[in-house]
């Protein structure tokens, strides 16, 4: 039934072959799935005898599917860069408009060290990993401890107590080259005060940007009186800052690299920095130091 509703909604058209061969059943249970779907939505279809297929009426609303531009949109993406197969969708693509993903793909993540995060995470233990870390020594060994993993700009992280800096960071999962298990993890997950904690940034157009370019950045972003609210994890601000160059102070870059602004940076600058300080402080007294 749903995908009788997602060729209507998204394809116009929807036959008896198109259930047939997703499903891989007979004609006849194909024709009697139509016709329930037709009693659950009589408003929905009505067949064409010319085009000899079922098509979107004038009246049509979803009956079982949301309308999620952004799921559609973002299926066609995963096929293209490889993550998705074409029949893991229920997209007809003869009606496909052309696509093309521009971006630069990174290498896969290793299902190996996904799974040992994962597990580590679920059986709350150490596992010491080898790090291609772009600050300290190229594949020195770390001893973490994974409690979660997050997503930012095409990267996939762990969040992680770490035993040698005693505090907790994140980690690329795609420079995590290696793993073994380490023992059970000597701190526990409240701790992480930057992940269990939240800020709201107040962010709005550069007001360098003219008028009209600042009313469509508000657009863009569903702002109210030229303002968004977005509440973040505060270990997760610094990745959204830097995505939209919020960390930089408004001035250094042309209004059109900067569009948005951060509008309570003070505030911003320090909560993150006294959280960082109490977790820290937090963990050196669970170690008894």
């Amino acid at each position: 039934m749903e995908f009788i509703d997602f060729r209507l909604f998204w394809n116009r058209r929807v036959n008896r072959g198109d259930i047939r061969d997703t499903f891989d059943i007979s004609v006849q249970q194909a024709s009697s799935d139509l016709a329930q779907y037709e009693r659950l939505a009589p408003q929905n279809m009505e067949y064409d005898r010319g085009l000899k297929t079922y098509v979107r009426t004038s009246s049509y609303k979803p009956a079982l599917i949301e309308q999620s531009s952004e799921r559609f949109l973002l299926q066609l993406v995963a096929i293209d860069n490889g993550w998705m197969q074409r029949d893991e969708t229920w997209f007809d693509f003869s009606e496909v408009p052309p696509l093309d993903v521009t971006t630069i793909k990174r290498t896969p993540t290793s299902s190996r060290v996904l799974l040992g995060v994962l597990d580590a995470i679920r059986d709350k233990t150490l596992i010491t990993i080898e790090y291609r870390s772009l600050t300290e020594n190229a594949d020195a060994p770390r001893t973490i401890a994974p409690h979660a993993i997050f997503y930012n700009s095409g990267r996939w992280y762990a969040r992680a107590y770490s035993v040698e800096h005693e505090e907790f960071r994140d980690y690329n999962l795609n420079r995590i080259a290696d793993f073994r298990r380490a023992g059970p993890t000597p701190v526990d997950v409240d701790l992480d005060y930057g992940w269990s904690h939240t800020l709201d940034l107040e962010i709005g157009p550069n007001p360098e940007l003219p008028r009209i370019q600042q009313d469509g950045v508000a657009v863009e972003y569903g702002m109210t009186d030229n303002r968004l609210v977005c509440p973040v994890r505060l270990s997760m601000a610094f990745y959204l800052m830097s995505e939209h160059n919020l960390d930089v102070e408004p001035g250094k870059l042309h209004p059109s690299k900067q569009q948005l602004v951060l509008l309570n940076r003070e505030i911003v600058d320090q909560t993150m920095k006294a959280t960082r300080l109490l977790s820290k402080q937090a963990i050196r007294r669970a170690l008894g130091k």
